[in-house]
């Protein structure tokens, strides 16, 4: 967090963005598809390195053949690699589903399980996936953090770390927990649509008077 910023100044701030976000997208949700926790998990797992709606083309297909995660776990790799060959990565992605699948089934009877511990010690899952399943399925308060939000947070000026665990306690510190979720949500949109990497839209964005790094930005964009 900024030396400069009271703890109570930086939670105000940071109030106000949540506000102004969810205005923006009052409906921040993850844009995959999914019916049960295991396809929400799958789904996740296979989003890594590639867009979600290449993802949703892909899904489909596998979960009518595979549709939990005793299907899954007994699943023959070399099938499940040609489902999903156009996500990147596949090989290593099948093993993480059969893998995951298979955990799943030995130690929770087949139930996706419900709390970060447990989720975490699934192949493939890391605190990322595990807040996805935890704010999207379980209804459990859960910061995601990606690429985007991990740009956005630092460049809001909420948090100097760039590891996912220590930006997650920075912004719970920062917002009630009813916020998590669909605030790392709308602040993923945002770094997709509006606060990109090198030539961030800062006139069009609804949170620039909130940003203190508004100005740097632009300048380090412009100079481009």
């Amino acid at each position: 967090m900024s030396s400069r910023e009271s703890v109570p100044a930086m939670k105000k701030r940071a109030a106000r963005v949540s506000a102004a976000l969810a205005k923006l997208y009052p409906k921040a949700r993850i844009s995959l598809d999914f019916a049960t926790p295991w396809q929400c998990l799958a789904a996740t797992i296979l989003s890594a390195q590639c867009t979600d709606e290449r993802v949703n083309q892909v899904t489909p297909a596998l979960f009518q053949e595979f549709p939990d995660a005793r299907a899954t776990a007994g699943a023959d790799p070399e099938r499940i690699q040609k489902l999903i060959v156009t996500t990147g990565f596949f090989r290593q992605k099948t093993k993480s589903l059969i893998a995951s699948a298979r955990m799943i089934v030995e130690r929770h009877g087949g139930e996706v399980p419900s709390t970060m511990e447990e989720l975490v010690k699934l192949t493939g899952v890391g605190r990322k996936t595990a807040n996805v399943i935890l704010g999207h399925v379980y209804g459990k308060p859960g910061f995601v953090v990606d690429t985007h939000v991990r740009r956005l947070t630092g460049r809001l000026g909420f948090t100097r770390s760039t590891e996912p665990a220590e930006i997650e306690t920075h912004l719970q510190a920062l917002l009630p927990p009813s916020d998590w979720t669909p605030f790392s949500m709308r602040l993923i949109l945002l770094g997709r649509q509006v606060c990109y990497a090198r030539q961030p839209r800062c006139d069009d964005c609804v949170v620039a008077k909130d940003c203190p790094k508004i100005g740097v930005v632009r300048k380090s964009a412009s100079a481009k």
